[in-house]
């Protein structure tokens, strides 16, 4: 089949996105597709009030007549899952992932690019558990269910450039006429009454469909794969190397941490990236082998004393690589311990302790499976394995620290969960944690110069446009340093190497995304380059500019971004709500507020 047929024939498929719910007739029941990773079984304990209330929250979007049929179903997979995802109306006729803008069937370039971007976080190459719609971390979700998929498809297909979306936790508010100059799209995730707010009252509110953990850009659409995590990884391990070892050449030095997920897949590449050895733990055979066969991990290993064997042999060679162990990290770190050489200079964690007892973290004691298993049939039980776990984990971290390994928290909540399991993380006053933030004491320095992460997406889909766009950034960065103040000269110079290489690490995963860090100046005259490129031709579509959460006052989190926050107001949320706001104000294509953890994000196109 010729080029030109394959676009026709996949257009004539995206036609249906036009359509809304698929009701006439309705789509057979589907299975669990063995070839993606799902979720495990959601946690939350709905009384059978609560559980009515979830299936007739699931059944409003559907005709009445329609219902006797969908209830038994839905009933199912809330008992199974104890969420309703509503798998029989998952897409199948054409591939989930991000197409060229310009075969969506919509009205609205901003909507088309909107649409780009939704089914790159579903792309299963990208997402996490991409039959369950969450995107990375466990529990980060596009959409709470496939209706509302399709809804908001429909939406995006036929509004105007007068008119905004308005999203309510995945929920399709309506469609409102407001002007060109306004946000297409307006989103909030996880807006829940701070008294009403606990994990047990969110995990409830999903499991009934009112609400959903949209993590940072996993609902607000924005997510780039492991790449948009891996810069900010790279500055951060760079940076632990000039502050902690007196030397940004970490050739034979040794990075140790755990997750090849979403997020964390991120780790090894920014080791290598680093000229470290980077070890990754990871639970999850499918997880690792996914980074392993996209080119993210180099080696891997199964046996433990074989990934000893294979640290020690590029230690001796002063070689970078990343290694995936395959296993749990405690294991790990107590082994190192044991071990009379000193062989880890660096280490950190990236497992998902926001979501500790919901497959975000794995006891030690027992297997990936029998933790899947236990976490659903006996919590209490999981739970106070998981806090053995991190009391474990902690004593071989600490261990190591008192022989010279240096220790950060990765803002994953780490510090915070292992002090609830009364593990040995306080300081001697005990009013804090023995080890920092890699906000508070690594990126801090870094923020308080105004850089943070500009993230894009070539929305033609051609890697050519991408290759051009880090051609005319490397520019833009290059004059920019010549400017700039000493301090400032170093990021230039890191950030200037970064996108000049960024091709040659081959971390394009789903669309055709980069990131960068910049000050306000740079990412100014990089937005006008590109546009530039694109009005005279250069670039073969629109590009997205976008940023995540160390974005400079685009968070409100008391332990990761905000932790270094000496005046108090390190818990509150101000900053990020009217930076939402302002966005709104200022031309943003669709703006989000998050309440994982006062998140404010934007989108321009």
């Amino acid at each position: 089949m010729s080029s030109a047929a394959d676009e026709n024939t996949t257009r004539a498929q995206l036609s249906s996105l036009a359509l809304g719910l698929p009701l006439d007739p309705l789509p057979p029941p589907q299975s669990p597709d063995p070839s993606v990773p799902h979720a495990p079984a959601r946690t939350a304990r709905l009384s059978p009030k609560e559980k009515r209330l979830a299936l007739a929250n699931a059944l409003r979007y559907f005709p009445s007549h329609l219902h006797a049929t969908l209830a038994p179903e839905f009933c199912a997979e809330l008992n199974t899952y104890n969420h309703i995802y509503m798998y029989r109306l998952r897409p199948t006729h054409f591939a989930m992932k991000a197409y060229p803008v310009q075969w969506y069937p919509t009205k609205s370039i901003h909507a088309a690019a909107i649409i780009h971007m939704i089914m790159n976080n579903l792309n299963p190459d990208v997402a996490q558990f991409p039959h369950e719609l969450v995107t990375y971390g466990g529990n980060g979700a596009v959409f709470s269910n496939w209706a509302q998929f399709h809804i908001v498809m429909q939406y995006l297909c036929t509004m105007g450039e007068d008119q905004t979306l308005h999203l309510f936790s995945g929920h399709p508010h309506g469609l409102f006429p407001t002007a060109p100059s306004a946000p297409r799209m307006i989103i909030t995730n996880g807006m829940v009454i701070p008294n009403y707010s606990s994990k047990e009252d969110f995990d409830r509110m999903y499991a009934m469909g009112v609400s959903q953990f949209g993590q940072m850009t996993a609902g607000s659409f924005c997510y780039i794969g492991p790449q948009g995590i891996v810069h900010g990884t790279t500055l951060t391990v760079l940076n632990a190397g000039r502050k902690y070892l007196g030397s940004a050449d970490l050739s034979g030095k040794v990075y140790v941490t755990s997750g090849l997920g979403g997020m964390s897949g991120a780790q090894a590449k920014a080791a290598v990236i680093c000229g470290a050895i980077g070890v990754v733990a990871e639970v999850s055979e499918a997880a690792l082998s996914k980074r392993h066969n996209q080119g993210w991990v180099t080696e891997r290993a199964s046996d433990l004393e074989d990934c000893i064997a294979r640290i020690k042999s590029a230690r001796a060679d002063k070689r970078a690589v990343s290694i995936a162990y395959l296993g749990n990290v405690v294991t790990l770190w107590e082994r190192l311990v044991q071990e009379p050489e000193m062989i880890v200079e660096l280490g950190s964690d990236q497992t998902s302790l926001h979501n500790p007892y919901n497959g975000g973290y794995y006891p030690v004691q027992i297997s990936f499976d029998e933790a899947n298993e236990m976490m659903v049939k006996d919590p209490p039980k999981f739970k106070e394995l998981v806090q053995e776990s991190l009391r474990r984990h902690v004593a071989a971290v600490n261990a190591l620290c008192a022989r010279g390994m240096r220790f950060w928290d990765y803002g994953n909540s780490f510090l915070l969960e292992a002090s609830r399991a009364n593990a040995d993380v306080m300081n001697s006053d005990g009013d804090g944690f023995r080890y920092p933030s890699y906000v508070e004491d690594i990126m801090g320095d870094i923020f308080s110069l105004g850089f943070g992460p500009f993230r894009w997406v070539c929305t033609s889909g051609e890697a050519a446009d991408l290759a051009l766009t880090d051609r005319l950034a490397a520019d833009v960065t290059l004059a920019c340093s010549r400017d700039a103040s000493e301090r400032s000269q170093q990021q230039f110079s890191d950030n200037h190497l970064w996108i000049t290489k960024a091709e040659e690490h081959k971390m394009v995963v789903g669309s055709q995304a980069r990131i960068l860090y910049s000050n306000a100046d740079g990412r100014t005259a990089i937005a006008l380059a590109f546009n530039e490129a694109v009005a005279d031709g250069r670039l073969h579509g629109p590009v997205v500019l976008s940023r995540d959460h160390h974005d400079v006052s685009g968070t409100d989190s008391p332990f990761r971004e905000t932790s270094n926050i000496r005046d108090g107001s390190m818990f509150c949320a101000d900053m990020a709500v009217h930076n939402f706001v302002g966005d709104a104000f200022h031309g943003a294509t669709y703006c989000i507020l998050f309440l994982s953890a006062f998140f404010s994000s934007f989108f321009f196109l």
